[in-house]
């Protein structure tokens, strides 16, 4: 089950991260129930996500796996057959891409009991031995290293191996019972999101008061003449799988969701995620992407209000100046909703924050200050 946070609480009133692939220490010293992250392309923004997204996950294997797969991360490998594979390259996990026992990633709060520790430590005899036995086909050395994981002392070993084998044998030393609950997130990237993703993420809302607050979002582009939104087809049965539609006024016919232009697909996606991240994390990056400026306040407006109720903890990167704007102006109206703007520059080896208050964002974009 995942963590349950209070109705008024963040998980993260703050953040630290040292050790993690770009970044080497960074602290933020506030975070708000949204908090914008600007910048310039390159200085971390995105790798901050990574690092949230893993704190949720409490240094899960398939999510340090899924991370590295989605940077394209990869070394090649034999497996077993023996064919080539690609596995991921665990050094580029950590600062300086070396493993060493020196090498060492932790990302969490400020307060030292609440960081998640990754590093690198040898397995001992015994567990070396267990892998031999299990495995008598493949060449394993006496002295193998593990990822070494620990999250509020629960301790977990991830042996580095070839996947095929890492894959099969993560879990020897991972005991669930003692391991902290996860907290529920939603990760969306730059990109559009699948139909099959948008339809698996519909049925988490269809017939509640999310349904309906996911069809007054596109209406923030259609003016209204959105009437309702359904997912149609069969996965099993059409090569075209399930697909969002929308009832339009004044067309006899529903047309597809994604024939209305990419930033209905991306407000779509955004208050669906919303709805199905209730109590946990919502990390968005280039939020800005596909969404006109003249709707930026009204969007923001909406992801503040819609974080507020269903108590999650949004978290978005963006490089854009409209969107800049459009956050200042809709985090200075609801000023009951701590809005939270992090400009992340460069300096040096580290990446250094800013952080802007509300009223810092009402005067930046009242006079069109830069704060990119």
């Amino acid at each position: 089950m995942s963590a349950t946070p209070s109705q008024t609480d963040p998980h993260l009133s703050d953040l630290s991260v040292k050790g993690f692939r770009g970044i080497k220490d960074l602290t933020i010293s506030r975070l708000g129930r949204v908090t914008l992250f600007a910048g310039k392309n390159g200085v971390g923004k995105t790798t901050l996500l990574d690092a949230i997204r893993l704190y949720a996950a409490r240094g899960s294997y398939a999510v340090l796996s899924d991370i590295l797969q989605d940077r394209e991360e990869l070394s090649s490998t034999v497996d077993e057959d023996p064919d080539e594979e690609l596995t991921p390259n665990w050094e580029s996990l950590f600062y300086g891409r070396r493993l060493s026992p020196e090498a060492c990633i932790s990302i969490g709060s400020t307060r030292k009991d609440q960081h998640l520790h990754i590093g690198i430590g040898p397995l001992s005899n015994k567990e070396v031995r267990q892998l031999k036995r299990y495995s008598p086909n493949h060449i394993l050395g006496d002295e193998m290293q593990s990822l070494q994981i620990e999250f509020k002392g629960s301790k977990k070993r991830v042996p580095l191996m070839p996947s095929i084998l890492s894959r099969r044998y993560r879990m020897l030393w991972d005991d669930e019972s003692e391991s902290p609950p996860e907290i529920r997130y939603e990760s969306l990237g730059p990109g559009l999101l699948s139909n099959d993703r948008l339809a698996r993420s519909w049925d988490q809302v269809a017939l509640t008061d999310d349904e309906v607050r996911a069809v007054e979002v596109l209406n923030l582009i259609f003016d209204d003449s959105v009437v309702r939104v359904a997912v149609i087809g069969d996965e099993r049965r059409s090569r075209y799988g399930r697909r969002i539609v929308a009832k339009i006024k004044g067309l006899d016919r529903p047309v597809p969701l994604k024939s209305l232009g990419d930033g209905a697909v991306r407000l779509f996606g955004v208050a669906l995620a919303l709805a199905n991240s209730q109590g946990g994390f919502l990390l968005i990056d280039e939020v800005e992407n596909g969404i006109h400026h003249s709707i930026q306040p009204d969007f923001w407006k909406m992801v503040l209000k819609t974080a507020q109720m269903n108590n999650v903890q949004v978290l978005a990167t963006t490089h854009g100046w409209d969107c800049v704007v459009g956050f200042a102006r809709a985090a200075s109206d609801l000023d009951e909703i701590e809005g939270t703007l992090v400009r992340l520059e460069q300096d040096g080896e580290k990446i250094r924050s800013i952080e802007y208050s509300e009223d810092d964002l009402d005067i930046a974009a009242k006079q069109g200050i830069e704060v990119r």
